[in-house]
């Protein structure tokens, strides 16, 4: 349970933010029911809310989950996106300093259809095993150690300087100095997006 809630009513509550339910909402619900009280978490939305800290490796229908259970959010800078590509999530109490990562067991998925038999949708058969499986059976979890830079933390930026290239303001301490300039990381050849100009123009024409 999560501040007396129930996982029935915190599994509802996750479906109406996220649109519908499924095998992945069910596991964010129950890791993120598991590694809140392994970091001694009770209320994360109440009195607890400024002790939390998850890291998410996976952009997939858990994370919806386990923002609606934690309360934490990328504009609140309480969940941090780390592109692993793992059905996975770190636990972070920042009054004790007590990290727990909880990662799916990819055997679960055979071990769904020991409980279901009868269901040969596979993922309508992982969606109600999942329900009714122990926190075992789903999850291995261990304690970690987490660090967290002063500029990854919530509150207001704690710098703001403008690109020498392009001169859109970057925060947070998140530009790149390189032979003597600033730069964004886009301008600095990290971008993931090409302006639209006359040269793109006559790229794509190329292929058209």
């Amino acid at each position: 349970m999560v501040n007396g809630v129930d996982f029935e009513k915190l599994l509802h509550e996750s479906v109406k933010i996220h649109g519908h339910l499924c095998p992945g909402q069910v596991l964010g619900v129950k890791m993120s029911m598991l590694g809140l009280e392994r970091v001694g978490i009770e209320d994360p939305k109440g009195r607890d809310r400024k002790s939390i800290i998850v890291f998410v490796e996976m952009d997939r229908c858990a994370t919806d989950a386990i923002q609606s259970i934690t309360g934490c959010s990328l504009g609140h800078r309480t969940m941090k996106f780390m592109d692993y590509g793992k059905m996975a999530a770190t636990f972070v109490n920042l009054s004790t300093g007590k990290a727990v990562r909880v990662v799916a067991k990819e055997a679960a998925k055979e071990k769904a259809k020991e409980y279901f038999p009868g269901i040969g949708d596979k993922y309508r058969c992982q969606l109600e095993a999942y329900k009714v499986m122990l926190d075992e059976e789903l999850f291995y979890s261990e304690e970690v150690e987490v660090h967290i830079p002063r500029q990854d933390m919530p509150g207001r930026p704690l710098s703001r300087v403008p690109c020498e290239n392009c001169g859109e303001h970057v925060q947070d301490m998140r530009e790149i100095y390189r032979e003597g300039k600033v730069s964004c990381k886009h301008c600095a050849g990290g971008g993931y997006y090409t302006p639209f100009n006359e040269e793109c123009k006559v790229q794509i024409s190329k292929f058209s």
